[in-house]
């Protein structure tokens, strides 16, 4: 067990010294960004989005970067999302809609509308955007800059979260715990090891002519996390990718309740363990319940280290996020529990359910 022990605080330190990596400069876009010819496609994924869409369009039209095109894929939706686009589509000849004549057998349906989007697009970049995202500023010029300094065919961002409820609190921070505590995002750009990849779905920059060559959205028909395999199918094929964290420049209020949060973090949860249940679960017990042997088998002044350490760790990823961090202290018992239930609710989705997302049912 004192050999257990020691594993643990090993492991917490690395996870330390992994947040504290994302938060050195290359986890961010530049502060400049340029406005130059190329244009840039904005494509958004829409599916009874009557509350979002509004806002991310709008964002969009007062970009400094302004050689840019919008189209929204209108995905059967059944609520007034085809109207607010058209509506705004009259004010600015940039923004058009697209209609889906229906879902194809094989295909899920963000992944066969981002497809489909490509194939409308003429832009020498493809911007990727969920409808409940929002920017400003220079987001758009700030990525083709990153783009063309550091030759990417793919920028990822995880935009900030905004947290407002309870339900938020005790499980949004989780997502970004686990990722900037074991992946150093600075390595996602800089090394060619495939199991150093990541991607969030949310906001995907692509190089337009690796794109169209790779085809990444057909070759991820029927995956339900493509944004995390695309990004490793695209180091494969030796393109170079970056994923980032977002500031105010970019943020998302992901899900609005527990419940919610619950049912969207289940579905892409294990992904960020490399498809592992296991070492879901190993990282789940470590990170709830490692005090326990480092208190019992090692020494008063060790354990002190231990917090200090696991502590320091929970702050550099709340700076890192832009999150709160008495909020993120605050709530740790409620946040490991609800990771519990993540990692619970995957495994029973995987092998006992259907797993439902925007009404449809996801294989």
């Amino acid at each position: 067990m004192i050999i257990l022990a020691y594993i643990i605080l090993a492991f917490t330190v690395i996870q330390m010294f992994v947040a504290l990596m994302n938060l050195l400069p290359g986890t961010y876009l530049p502060k400049a960004g340029e406005n130059s010819g190329e244009l840039v496609s904005v494509l958004i994924p829409a599916r009874n989005e009557e509350n979002n869409i509004g806002n991310i369009l709008q964002d969009l039209l007062i970009q400094e970067y302004q050689n840019i095109e919008i189209i929204v894929f209108d995905d059967q939706s059944e609520d007034k999302t085809s109207e607010i686009v058209n509506g705004l589509s009259a004010v600015d000849y940039r923004i058009r809609l697209v209609c889906s004549e229906g879902l194809p057998e094989g295909w899920l349906g963000k992944n066969f509308a981002c497809h489909s989007l490509s194939k409308h697009a003429k832009g020498d970049y493809l911007m990727f955007l969920d409808a409940d995202v929002r920017i400003k500023n220079n987001i758009v010029g700030k990525a083709v800059s990153f783009s063309k300094r550091h030759g990417l065919a793919l920028i990822s961002i995880f935009p900030k979260q905004i947290i407002k409820s309870y339900g938020e609190r005790v499980t949004v921070p989780n997502m970004n715990y686990i990722l900037l505590s074991l992946l150093p995002l600075i390595l996602v750009r800089k090394s060619k090891f495939t199991s150093l990849s990541a991607a969030n779905g949310q906001f995907m920059f692509f190089k337009a002519d690796v794109y169209h060559s790779v085809d990444p959205h057909w070759f991820m028909k029927s995956n339900k996390v493509e944004d995390i395999s695309i990004s490793k199918y695209l180091k494969e094929k030796d393109h170079k990718i970056a994923c980032l964290v977002g500031d105010d420049n970019i943020n998302c209020r992901m899900y609005t309740g527990f419940c919610n949060a619950v049912s969207g973090f289940s579905k892409n949860v294990i992904a960020f363990f490399g498809n592992s249940f296991l070492f879901a679960v190993i990282f789940w017990l470590v990170t709830t319940f490692g005090f326990i042997p480092v208190w019992f088998f090692l020494s008063s002044e060790t354990f002190l280290a231990y917090l200090t350490v696991y502590l320091l760790t929970r702050i550099f990823v709340s700076l890192a996020s832009h999150q709160n961090i008495i909020d993120n202290f605050g709530f740790i018992v409620p946040l490991q529990i609800s990771m519990g239930i993540f990692i619970y609710k995957a495994f029973i989705n995987k092998y006992f359910r259907k797993y439902q997302w925007k009404g449809r049912n996801i294989e």
